[in-house]
């Protein structure tokens, strides 16, 4: 008497499909103000008055500090006075000079008198020049006794406070603006990704991301996502010699001042798109002792076939393939432990969306336990 036929056992399958997928780099950064001022005084003297309120917001041209005026006011007033002895000085030269211009005529004065008087005129409207400029120093030097905000921005704390004597050109700021809206976010990425990536944007793996301005998410240190997204605008043209990695910067914009210099945060950038990509989910997939990954596949007459794979990177919670499959061809996702090669199986379409969005039960079925995922590679930038 013959044994009945053993039953096919149920798997739960995809079928693998090109989709274009955009791949993603996520870089290590910090964030630094968009603009900075160390505010230092050009003038030597007394701090006289603090005219802004700590940490508060102030505009460009703003005075800050006042220093005692008084000796600049002074030396004003002796320039004007200067300016103003030089002009009559040229005025009588002038007058001088027009009456002798009449007198030589009729022969009345010597041509040498004549000469002289046009030279006096000459001089004195360089004297009158002269008496200008230094009243113009005159004045900057007064200026110079209101110091100014060169930045719109926040002030931080103080380093002096009235009565403090402050030279010009002293090493220590009296205090800093902050423009924190927009802000930097400089990351760096290493160069042997960056021309990995340009080997694979050649051999026409992978396209370019289009437009000037990519588009860079970013996250914070505790997780969460950054609500406002930022553009790259730059890319290093030099490698760092000690680290071996390319500085990117990109400008966010900092409405609410969340982001304020030197966060560490993430940037989430994109770096090309694979045209037909391949993706199969993690649980898919296993691995030998060796690290080498393999997926279960439905073949011809619905027989188990293994298949070696050559993983490109992780997306999400599905793995890019490199190599190893076609499209069309059947993945086991569910029940593949349950099996082994030849054996023939009774496929089952699987929606792993809808499984996904399923609240998950406390104990997993025999047969849906993932393999263990191995560390997702990073993906390298390159901008335009």
């Amino acid at each position: 008497m013959e044994a009945p036929a053993a039953k096919a056992a149920e798997v739960g399958i995809i079928t693998v499909q090109p989709t274009a997928q955009s791949l993603m780099a996520e870089l290590p950064g910090r964030t630094s103000a968009f603009m900075m001022a160390d505010i230092r005084p050009q003038a030597n003297g007394i701090v006289e008055k603090r005219l802004f309120t700590e940490g508060a917001q102030v505009k460009a041209g703003q005075v800050l500090y006042q220093l005692d005026d008084r000796s600049a006011t002074a030396a004003v007033n002796s320039a004007q006075a200067a300016v103003a002895k030089a002009k009559a000085t040229a005025q009588t030269a002038r007058s001088n000079a027009a009456r002798n211009a009449e007198l030589v005529k009729i022969d009345a004065i010597s041509r040498q008198v004549y000469d002289d008087s046009q030279a006096a005129v000459a001089q004195t409207a360089s004297d009158v020049a002269v008496a200008q400029a230094a009243l113009d120093n005159a004045k900057v030097n007064l200026q110079y006794t209101r110091i100014t905000s060169p930045i719109s921005g926040r002030v931080s704390t103080s380093s002096v406070t009235p009565g403090a004597l402050v030279t010009a050109n002293q090493t220590a700021p009296l205090t800093t603006v902050v423009q924190l809206d927009p802000m930097y976010v400089d990351f760096t990425q290493s160069s042997t990704e960056m021309l990995q990536l340009q080997r694979d944007l050649a051999a026409g793996r992978f396209q370019k991301v289009d437009g000037d301005q990519i588009p860079v998410r970013i996250r914070l240190d505790d997780g969460t996502q950054y609500p406002h997204t930022a553009k790259l605008k730059f890319a290093g043209v030099i490698v760092n010699a000690t680290t071996g990695t390319v500085t990117l910067r990109a400008q966010v914009p900092n409405p609410d001042g969340m982001l304020m210099p030197n966060m560490y945060v993430q940037a989430l950038l994109p770096t090309a798109v694979a045209p037909d990509a391949l993706l199969v989910p993690q649980q898919s997939v296993t691995r030998d002792l060796t690290g080498r990954a393999s997926v279960m596949v439905v073949g011809q007459d619905d027989k188990i076939e293994k298949r070696p794979l050559e993983i490109d990177r992780a997306i999400g919670n599905q793995w890019l393939v490199g190599s190893g499959l076609k499209a069309g061809e059947r993945v086991v996702v569910d029940g593949f432990q349950r099996v082994k090669v030849g054996d023939k199986v009774h496929p089952t379409v699987v929606d792993l969306k809808a499984k996904a969005d399923k609240p998950r039960s406390p104990g997993r079925a025999p047969g849906e336990s993932a393999a263990p995922a191995a560390p997702a590679a990073s993906a390298p930038a390159v901008a335009k």
